[in-house]
């Protein structure tokens, strides 16, 4: 194992469930994983690359039962969801005795959800995100994947109407909910404080073609990978701030659960994240492939959101070439980088997040997971 990964190790020890095994291997293997019950720890065989997958190791995930998986955008070609549609459609989660229901969902509307355990696995939009509920909720959410390492979110402003962020003091901004955190957070570097600098008003629905024309605002928060790319399809002028621009740390594309099933499941909740990374790999590899599996899934669904296949195709393009960019051998994709979200955190906190204070996410991330399913190569642990 790197240096890099094994500090990554040490430094979120505290975090690491007790049922756990060791470190993964540098021969292609993952730790022999403990099933806990109330009173011991049953050790249960390793994966081994090339290997058949332990008999063992299929009972003790086949005692986790339905393993229940809830979007957070419909089935929309987003990181966080598209390679669980991937892993899915490809038999992954099947191949390691794994019965995974993929149900499409909402992010806010998952989160009492995997607290209760009445879910065991979401998407999350940010980090940041998957804190705020978690204190919301008083629930033991783990991020156990960030496939993105920067903001996915931006400020999208009507042509001409601005030069630079200074331009939008005493403006009206159009939100979905609320401001992103990337956005608030550029614009408070810039000295612009909502509710004092800026004005949030709410928009209705999801059309950004729609939303460009509402009169009064200057524009509204977006993704880079939605409705930029809905817009520049239209033929619509527009000015983007980017936070990423600005220095502003950010995450996309979480994939958590809650403690309780880690605790209770952990090779369950091992090799669910094992046929997820294979799946994202996968959909890195070719985006237009996965971007058609998460419109057929679509399709299946009932599209309730009138997704299109331009549209999915457009944004798996975006986010996977961010995801696959800050990616290395030493640092996977998907693998959290705990100095990165704790930054997050930080600058999020003094723009006014978390009540102001930095929150301790010493519980909420735990990187060793997707650190034993990968090889020394940032290669999944596969078995034959």
């Amino acid at each position: 194992m790197s240096p890099r990964r094994s500090a990554i190790l040490l430094a979120t020890a505290a975090i690491v469930i007790a049922a756990c095994g060791d470190e993964s291997g540098t021969d292609g293997t993952t730790a022999g994983t403990g099933t806990s019950t109330a009173d011991t720890t049953v050790t249960v065989s390793e994966v081994v690359a090339g290997a058949a997958f332990p008999a063992d190791r299929c009972e003790a995930n086949k005692a986790a039962g339905p393993v229940v998986y809830l979007s957070s955008f419909d089935f929309s070609a987003s990181a966080s969801i598209v390679e669980v549609l991937v892993a899915e459609s490809k038999g992954y989660y099947d191949d390691l005795c794994l019965d995974v229901q993929l149900t499409p969902s909402f992010s806010v509307d998952n989160y009492p959800l995997i607290a209760a355990n009445e879910a065991q696995f979401s998407s999350g939009g940010s980090f940041s995100e998957m804190v705020d509920f978690a204190d919301a909720n008083d629930a033991g959410f783990v991020a156990l994947a960030v496939d993105g390492r920067t903001g996915i979110d931006a400020l999208i402003v009507k042509d001409g109407e601005a030069t630079d962020l200074e331009s939008l003091r005493g403006t009206k901004i159009g939100v979905k909910g609320a401001i992103t955190p990337s956005v608030k957070a550029m614009l408070a570097k810039a000295g612009l404080v909502e509710g004092t600098d800026y004005e949030t008003v709410l928009l209705e629905g999801f059309d950004p073609k729609v939303h460009i024309e509402v009169p009064d605002i200057v524009g509204f928060p977006g993704y880079k990978s939605n409705e930029p790319k809905q817009l520049e399809a239209a033929g619509i002028p527009f000015q983007l701030f980017d936070p990423s621009d600005d220095d502003i740390p950010g995450s996309f594309g979480i994939i958590y659960t809650n403690s309780t099933f880690l605790t209770e499941f952990p090779t369950a909740a091992e090799d669910f994240m094992r046929a997820t990374m294979k799946g994202l790999a996968d959909a890195i590899a070719d985006p237009a492939a996965a971007a058609a599996i998460a419109v057929e899934a679509i399709n299946a669904n009932g599209n309730a959101l009138f997704l299109s296949p331009e549209g999915e195709t457009a944004r798996w393009a975006v986010e996977s070439a961010l995801v696959a960019d800050d990616a290395t051998a030493d640092q996977p994709a998907g693998l959290p980088l705990v100095e990165l979200l704790t930054a997050e955190v930080t600058e999020y906190a003094a723009i006014g997040l978390f009540d102001g204070v930095a929150p301790d996410i010493t519980t909420m991330v735990d990187p060793s997971v997707l650190d034993r399913i990968y090889d020394d190569a940032g290669q999944v642990v596969w078995p034959a």
